[in-house]
Formats: structure tokens, C-alpha cells, sequence
């Protein structure tokens, strides 16, 4: 498939349709009607939360709280969503089918919060819903997802922030590094370093028995069908190449999208990625590499080199300087320079256009106002291409010559069908 995306610069979203009234009936346990429940006012949207675990419960919860009413939550994991019900107030409807939730007119808003290899199918089927989604990151498990999902965003003008924080909440310090690099601070930029670490080893892991909580069938979706092992699924599933793309995706979600916004590559990418890895070769183990050493080359000769040794940030090395930047630091002789001679008052704002604000608050005002949020879908697909052409590079062992126009692998049909992936019956992805 070859589909032609605009910028996020170029993207405009229009009115959404009101919300309809009326509920339907939960898929196994139900409740009184959320909104009245919640005491819902008319300017805060009622939001389904899909997926419910610790990533959801740990910070997100509480941000769309803020925002919006939280009428139904859905998790696979009976207890996660048992648990996830309380933590948005006791009083939202349950579902195991995330299906059943979409089909509530009276929804608006969603909030996705799954392992990987669900995040494409359900941001689909709630745009296709006419859902506003909020969706953490990695967005994809391969290329090809995200071309469909910014397809399907087009035709449906919906409103869809990617979980990446790191364009808005880190302290402004990505923010002030990409303010220098607009400003000219280190002059041309001849490369960049994203380190972001390396994944575990583990393993074989024996079959367990599926616990009853449990819908594992549905949990696996798309990937292949497998014996259920307590080290596939929550948080573990990143360490497994059926369900994640390892820390190549997990981190490099944050750094290279920092990376690629720095550059100017929101709405292009790479004309070629090579590299080397070591990945475990344990039956019925971890299988995302271990370490690994990727570099990525674009037309104007920018090199964005992506490894798992070194400290944790991006190191941007330019003509005129080079500094560092991690979400605990900022440092280097353009930082200190900045004392003496610091940004225009309004760099940060003409970047992020508008004053800085909360991941989840840039979300809703977007949601009224109908503009793209800050990590639009657009930019995070072309930043994800590059995690994915780079997984791709390092477990093929060769060069991946990559067209950015037609968003394709040129001259190797083996690595051409990596693109996308194999899917289960009854979970394919339909745009």
C-alpha cells in the first residue's frame, strides 16, 4: 500500500458530530448511567477507557479525570478492570470487548492503554466509531499500521494524541533543545544520538494454566496462538517481538520522535538504516534485542545513530557545538551559553504553538477546539517507520534502502514484507 501523508502542519480536522444519547448494554457487568453518576457537566466529554493496567492506573487515570468523565472501562484481565472501575471513581460499567464499549453513542472520547499489538486494530475501529482517541505510544507494531491509521484519521477527522510526554511535560527541557536547534545554537546539525537502552534476557519460560480472570485469546489478538506464560503479558509483553518491537520501539518512541522533530523530519524519514544487534535465542524467551548499534541516514547527510549503551538522551552534534539532553538533564557549552545570551521570550511558544500544558490537557483542548494535538499522529508514525526500519536492519544483518515518498523498502522483497505482519484469524486489521 502506498498512500501519500500530509504534515501534521498540513492536517486540519474538522467539527466532530454531536453525541447521540443513550447506552447500550456492558458486556458483563453494568451500572447506573455513568454520567449521571459522575455529575457530568455538558463541557467535560465522557470518556471509555480501553485497557486498564498499571501504565493506566500509574498517572493517565487521573489526567482524564481532570478533563473528562470516565463512564466505562474495558480490560481483558477481569481484575485489572475490576480495579481500574475503582480508580475512576466506582462507578463506570465494565467490559471485557473493547466492541461493546465503541458501539455506546454516548461515548466521545477514548483512552487506549493496551500492549502494542492491539494499539492499531482499536484506534481503527474507535475512529471508524467516531471516537476521539487518546493512545499511548508506541502507536504500531509495524509500517504498514501506521499508514492505515493516518489514512483513516484523514477520512475520518478525528482528534489523536500519541502518548509521547516528552513534547510536553519533561520540564521544557526537550522543548528548550529544540529551541536551540531552531535558533541556530550548535549551526547545522551533522548528527544526532539517541541512547536508549538495552533490553532484558529471559527465559524459557514454562505453560502455565490461563488464569480464570483472564480472556487469553483475546489478550493475543493478532499475534500467534501460544501457550499462556505469566512473562508474555502487563508489562513484560515489550520484551516479546510478537507483541512489541522491544526497547527499539518502548524508548526510541520518545527519543527518535524528539529526534526527528529537531531535524525537521516530522513528515519524512530515512533513505537508508543499517545496523548491528544481538537478540536472544531462548525457546520460549524474551526475543527483542538485547544491544544494538543502528544507524540511520537521510538525504541532506544527517546522520541519527540509535544504540543502547551510554547514558539515557540525545546528544545533538552540530557545526557550531554539541549539548545533551535526557529527561533529568540539559548540558553542554550551548546550555551554559544560554546565561548570557538565552532564547527569544517567545522561542518555546512559537514551537509548541501556544503556551506549554499538561499532555492530557493539550489533548482535550484539542478535542474542543478540533486542532491536532502537540504528538500527532502523523509525526509519530514517520518517527515509529524509523524504530521499525530499524528493527528490521538489525534482525535481517543488512542495509534497508528506504523511500520516504513512497514510504516503501526498495530492492529487497524479504525485507519488504516485514512491513506488516501475519494475523491471526478473527483479529486482522481492517481500515
Amino acid at each position: 500500500m502506498s498512500h501519500h501523508l500530509p504534515s501534521r502542519r498540513q492536517f486540519l480536522a474538522t467539527t466532530s458530530t454531536a453525541a447521540a444519547a443513550g447506552l447500550t448494554v456492558p458486556y458483563w457487568m453494568t451500572s447506573q448511567s455513568a454520567r449521571a453518576a459522575e455529575g457530568s457537566k455538558n463541557d467535560r466529554p465522557l470518556v471509555g477507557c480501553i485497557g486498564t493496567g498499571d501504565r493506566w492506573k500509574g498517572g493517565l487515570v487521573g489526567g482524564i479525570r481532570r478533563h473528562g468523565d470516565i463512564v466505562a472501562v474495558c480490560d481483558v484481565d477481569r481484575k485489572h478492570a475490576e480495579q481500574g472501575r475503582e480508580k475512576a471513581g466506582g462507578k463506570a460499567d465494565i467490559y471485557e470487548d473493547y466492541r461493546k464499549l465503541l458501539d455506546r453513542d454516548d461515548i466521545e472520547v477514548v483512552s487506549i492503554v493496551t500492549p502494542d499489538h492491539w494499539h492499531s486494530k482499536i484506534a481503527i475501529d474507535a475512529m471508524k466509531a467516531g471516537k476521539d482517541i487518546y493512545c499511548e505510544k508506541p502507536l504500531t507494531l509495524t509500517i504498514d499500521e501506521g499508514k492505515l491509521i493516518c489514512k483513516v484519521l484523514e477520512d475520518t477527522n478525528r482528534v489523536f494524541q500519541v502518548g509521547t510526554q516528552q513534547r510536553t511535560e519533561m520540564n521544557k527541557r526537550f522543548l528548550t533543545a529544540i529551541a536551540m536547534i531552531r535558533d541556530g545554537r550548535i549551526g547545522k546539525v551533522k548528527k544526532v544520538t539517541c541512547a536508549i537502552g538495552g533490553a532484558p534476557t529471559g527465559g524459557p519460560f514454562e505453560p502455565m494454566p490461563v488464569p480464570p480472570e483472564l480472556n487469553w485469546d483475546m489478550w493475543l489478538g493478532q499475534a500467534p496462538m501460544v501457550d499462556y506464560t505469566e512473562k508474555r503479558v502487563h508489562y513484560e509483553f515489550r520484551w516479546w517481538y510478537e507483541y512489541s518491537g522491544g526497547k527499539m520501539t518502548d524508548w526510541g518512541a520518545h527519543h527518535v520522535d524528539i529526534a526527528s522533530w529537531a531535524l525537521g523530519a516530522d513528515d519524512t524519514g530515512p533513505v537508508s538504516v543499517e545496523g548491528t544487534a544481538k537478540h536472544p535465542n531462548i525457546p520460549n524467551g524474551y526475543n527483542t534485542a538485547t544491544e544494538f548499534m543502528v544507524n540511520c541516514k537521510y538525504a541532506d547527510d544527517v546522520e541519527l545513530v540509535i544504540r543502547h549503551d551510554t547514558e539515557n538522551g540525545i546528544t545533538f552534534e552540530g557545526e557550531d557545538g554539541t549539548f545533551f539532553v535526557s529527561r533529568g538533564s540539559l548540558t553542554g557549552k550551548p546550555v551554559d551559553d544560554l546565561k548570557d545570551k538565552p532564547l527569544p521570550e517567545d522561542a518555546i511558544v512559537k514551537l509548541y504553538g501556544g503556551v506549554p500544558t499538561s499532555h492530557m490537557a493539550n489533548f482535550f483542548d484539542c478535542v474542543k477546539s478540533r486542532k491536532q494535538p502537540i504528538s500527532d499522529v502523523f509525526s509519530h508514525h514517520r518517527a515509529m517507520t524509523t524504530c521499525h526500519l530499524a528493527n528490521i536492519a538489525i534482525r535481517l544483518g543488512r542495509k534497508i534502502e528506504w523511500d520516504p515518498e513512497a514510504e516503501t523498502i526498495v530492492g529487497d522483497s524479504e525485507a519488504l514484507s516485514m512491513q506488516s505482519r501475519p494475523q491471526r484469524k478473527g483479529y486482522e486489521i481492517v481500515a
